[in-house]
């Protein structure tokens, strides 16, 4: 009798199951989201207009970026303070092959991501196989970075004069496009959500009644064809928004379904454990900070072609943008969690407080006093929700 006692106590309530099945911080990212763009909206009449709100997501597309690789670098249990500097670094490299060497679009976009990939190695093989902690190889990297800018650049701003190279960062997809994207999404989003429940009931799991995943799609696509309607109100699509899409479904998927992704969960969440089952922790810790310079070199090659430049000032703390991107969507700087989704809306959160409060005409340090007490709260809330869990 008390075996079957302990059991029933120990199974979820029905409410509280749904709820487990439920991503609920997204939605409470969402919803904070809503929050910031009314009040802004208010603020200032300008904020939520279609062509505010397409530069707002053309603005956040870099940050987004680079949080994608910040969230595997920090699930690892890791760092990178370098994203910054090496956005800027690779962004003046990709202005030389373009503008001073005059090569092809093609040619500069390899040749950029090859040398990003390159140092983003060489950190983690510092890192990995050398055992010097990640915050001083980082450190080090984003000063280390930002002087050779200068050096190669000699301190000066290159212009882009290539008309296929600027495309990148500045061009729209038609609306039709738009449509059609928004169609894929939704079938997509349909295909999973009943996959994923066939896949539950064939192997005995609970699942949510059929009613409240219908009203997860039905909420989630209302989202998709607001987006795609809005941009299309515009000019369409920005080209940089695609690029995110794509990354973060492809990062998804390396993250969630592939070994790498588990073993990097499980590198952070509990290193000795991982190493006992065998995974090469030196090799996953490497190629972490490979993808992270990888992104990064993709981030500047749509920074550089938004501003039609290169500066030496170019992606100035922006590390810092993306760290709190992921913190804000639930990575832990703890290790051993986070997701893709929850640092993109993390970037959307970040960029909407920059430009809502550039638009209100704040002065720049404020918006460093707000950013960083987000970073602060996020962080807090990250350790108070830890704690409990390990009271319980």
């Amino acid at each position: 009798m008390e075996m079957k006692t302990e059991i029933n106590a120990s199974k979820p309530s029905g409410l509280k199951s749904i709820l487990g099945k439920m991503d609920v911080r997204a939605y409470t990212m969402v919803a904070a989201v809503v929050l910031i763009w009314i009040f802004f909206g208010l603020m200032h009449d300008t904020f939520l207009t279609a062509r505010n709100l397409s530069n707002l997501f053309t603005q956040m597309s870099v940050t987004a970026i680079l949080a994608i690789g910040m969230v595997l670098v920090i699930v690892a249990g890791h760092i990178d303070l370098s994203v910054g500097s090496l956005v800027g670094l690779t962004g003046g490299v990709a202005s030389i092959l373009s503008n001073w060497l005059g090569m092809p679009t093609s040619v500069v976009i390899i040749g950029t991501l090859v040398v990003g990939a390159l140092l983003g190695m060489f950190q983690g093989w510092l890192v990995a196989y050398q055992a010097i902690p990640a915050f001083i190889v980082t450190l080090g990297g984003m000063m280390v970075f930002r002087g050779a800018l200068m050096g190669v650049t000699k301190s000066s701003t290159i212009s882009i004069s290539d008309p296929a190279f600027a495309l990148l960062g500045n061009a729209y997809f038609a609306a039709g496009f738009g449509l059609i994207l928004a169609v894929l999404a939704i079938g997509a989003i349909l295909w999973s959500t009943l996959k994923k429940r066939k896949s539950r009931e064939k192997y005995g799991f609970d699942v949510a009644p059929m009613g409240v995943d219908l009203t997860k799609i039905g909420f989630i696509s209302l989202l998709v064809i607001s987006f795609v309607l809005l941009m299309n109100s515009y000019k369409g699509i920005p080209f940089p928004i695609i690029f995110v899409i794509i990354l973060a479904l492809v990062f998804s998927f390396l993250a969630n379904q592939t070994s790498f992704g588990r073993h990097i969960y499980a590198i952070g969440g509990n290193p000795d454990a991982a190493r006992l089952s065998g995974v090469n922790i030196r090799k996953k810790t490497m190629l972490v900070f490979l993808l992270s310079g990888l992104l990064a070199s993709i981030a500047s090659l749509v920074l550089t072609s938004r501003l039609s430049s290169a500066t030496i000032s170019a992606g100035q703390m922006y590390e810092l943008d993306a760290i709190a991107a992921c913190v804000i969507g639930g990575t832990s700087l703890m290790g051993g969690s986070g997701t893709i989704l929850g640092a993109i809306i993390g970037a959307l959160i970040m960029t909407s407080l920059d430009n809502g409060m550039s638009l209100m005409g704040l002065e720049s340090f404020w918006q460093y006093v707000v950013k960083g007490s987000i970073l602060v709260a996020a962080v807090w809330l990250d350790i108070s929700s830890r704690k409990k869990k390990a009271t319980k």
